[in-house]
């Protein structure tokens, strides 16, 4: 028979049609994978309403129900013979991080229950255990289980165990795992073969009121208030989850989610809501270091040193070369300091020496200057003593001959009085310079200064030349000591008389006073012979002089004493005539000084 063109698609439609309507039959397929954690059985019963409520919220829809272990539905997932699965949320978690499963509802126990506490585990242990009260009681016993990786028949208590200082991994207590069913776990407890055993929270109660167990004959350890009707011996974990598979189209996990969350609670007062925050599982299995954090145990210290201990071992000898080189460094640094110290110590034991040396010197140089003065101090202190006694000799005379009047008394008395003064003056300013004593910084007028001095100077020796003190300033105040001025000027003004005695000079000794910025300038001129520029170069050396008998240290220690002050100490000839102009300077004193005393430096 021959065939047109025009018959030939629909000849071939005919021979496609076989083949077109399994994969629509398939397409119309939802597969869903369900945990079997109480058996094949359990599991067809437990979750055939669901598969009827779904059927009917999902016309058009064939709905497939597959049953497997742990294992298997990781395995069926990786193979994409899946949809969606339902498991429990340890499980989930897991998965997640296997297989990108996401979560599209979860389950509740009842329309008032809250979706994140629904999930527990309870240890329970026969009720006339006496000895085992508590969850702490469980060291070295036994605890029965279904499986490692079952999360509210195991991993739960696991984690309340190891908040209360127990860890089943380190037999404390032994675990004893089962197997699935977890009905094995109850027939363990009943039998002696273990002391305790975890239950999925809400079984003991559902097996004691299908008459599995007879009531009372176990009891739930250290319960968790608030877990009513149930008891739980742990923290409630988020229900199980109803989730996708990566590779379910978005429009029909909408669709599921729809009919999900459409279905009234089943018999056993369960239903879907939306998907509760599974984070505190997380918490859980990182805590455990187990499922997607298994990862964790191989960063724990145990595996870390099986894997670096070469590595851990160098750097721990070059942390102790590093710790030997700073602790020798350190040694090095102690006994620098220690002999810094102790220089430091020396340097101020020798400062010390130095100014109680200076002021022995400055001692001395006063003691020097009285010496060179004392062969005039008994002529001196003969003038008013006889005076004194001339005028009491006077007296006694006239008492003696009735002519004594109260005029010439009284004459004879302020005679009397006015030369001891004198006498008295020129004692205590040798006296005071003489003695000891710490420096005493005062604010005081230099002017006042040079005419004390000059008293002084003239008191002690006969015949000295006149003193002309020029350039005074009135409110001028210089900050010092005011007896080692005295002694300077003493010095300046006995050289200046030697150095025209020795030129036959009667002239008079000139001084004057200026103020130069913050200073005061006071310069002492003599009219005597002078010096060559060489010999005032090395005019205030220590040991150099002059003088035939002099000693070479008056010079030098003024010049000590100057700069002590903060001044200076220099010599130059006049700027007409012979003989020598020996300057110094003194700081200015500021209002708010007051008395210092200071030691001798």
């Amino acid at each position: 028979m021959r065939c047109s063109l025009r018959s030939f698609p629909v000849l071939l439609l005919l021979l496609l049609c076989p083949l077109l309507v399994p994969a629509a039959e398939t397409s119309r397929q939802v597969r869903i994978g369900v945990l079997a954690w109480q058996g094949l059985e359990e599991a067809e019963v437990r979750w055939s309403t669901l598969m009827n409520q779904l059927a009917d919220q999902l016309p058009g829809r064939a709905l497939v129900l597959r049953h497997f272990d742990l294992a298997g539905v990781a395995a069926a997932l990786k193979a994409g013979e899946l949809d969606f699965v339902v498991t429990n949320p340890g499980h989930y978690v897991f998965l997640e991080a296997e297989s990108g499963i996401s979560r599209i509802a979860t389950l509740v126990a009842d329309n008032a229950s809250d979706p994140a506490h629904v999930v527990g585990s309870a240890v329970v242990v026969l009720a006339d255990r006496q000895d085992i009260q508590a969850l702490a009681d469980l060291e070295g016993r036994s605890l029965a289980a279904v499986s490692p990786d079952a999360f509210g028949g195991y991993q739960v208590a696991w984690g309340e165990l190891r908040r209360q200082g127990l860890d089943p991994e380190q037999g404390r207590p032994k675990p004893v795992f089962t197997g699935f069913p977890m009905s094995r776990v109850v027939e363990a407890v009943l039998n002696g073969d273990a002391d305790a055993g975890v239950l999925r929270v809400c079984l003991l109660e559902r097996l004691e009121r299908d008459g599995a167990l007879r009531p009372g004959q176990l009891r739930v350890l250290s319960p968790r208030p608030g877990a009513s009707p149930c008891q739980a011996s742990a923290p409630l974990y988020p229900g199980w989850a109803f989730a996708a598979a990566p590779d379910t189209p978005p429009a029909l996990s909408r669709d599921v989610l729809v009919a999900l969350l459409a279905l009234t609670p089943d018999a056993a007062g369960q239903s879907w809501s939306v998907p509760a925050d599974y984070h505190p599982v997380h918490e859980l299995l990182r805590a455990l270091q187990i499922g997607p954090y298994a990862f964790l145990r191989e960063t724990a210290w145990p595996s870390l040193w099986e894997r670096y201990w070469p590595w851990v071992c160098g750097l721990v000898l070059a942390l102790l070369a590093g710790g030997a080189y700073t602790l020798h460094v350190e040694h090095l640094v102690q006994r620098r300091t220690r002999e810094l110290t102790q220089a430091m110590a020396a340097r101020q034991r020798l400062e010390v020496q130095v100014r109680e040396g200076q002021q022995q010197m400055d001692h001395l140089s006063r003691l020097s200057v009285l010496g060179e003065l004392s062969g005039t101090l008994a002529h001196e202190l003969n003038q008013p003593l006889a005076t004194i006694g001339n005028y009491a000799r006077s007296l006694l005379r006239r008492q003696d001959s009735g002519s004594l009047a109260p005029a010439a008394l009284r004459q004879a008395a302020e005679e009397i009085a006015s030369e001891s003064e004198r006498a008295a003056g020129i004692l205590g300013g040798i006296r005071a310079l003489a003695r000891k004593r710490n420096r005493v910084r005062e604010a005081h007028d230099p002017a006042v200064l040079v005419g004390d001095a000059g008293r002084l100077f003239a008191g002690m020796l006969p015949g000295v030349p006149e003193l002309q003190v020029c350039g005074r300033c009135d409110d001028l105040r210089v900050w010092v000591d005011p007896l080692q001025i005295q002694q300077v000027l003493l010095n300046l003004f006995k050289n200046a008389w030697d150095a025209q005695q020795a030129a036959a000079c009667g002239a008079p000794i000139q001084v004057e006073l200026e103020r130069a910025g913050d200073r005061c300038i006071v310069a002492v001129r003599d009219h005597g012979p002078g010096l060559a520029p060489e010999m005032q170069g090395r005019l205030f050396e220590a040991f150099f002089t002059t003088k035939p008998d002099g000693l070479g240290l008056g010079l030098s220690i003024c010049k000590t004493i100057v700069e002590a002050h903060g001044g200076d100490l220099s010599a130059s000839a006049p700027a007409s005539g012979k003989g020598l102009v020996v300057r110094f300077s003194l700081p200015l004193a500021d209002a708010g000084n007051s008395v210092v005393r200071e030691p001798i430096r």
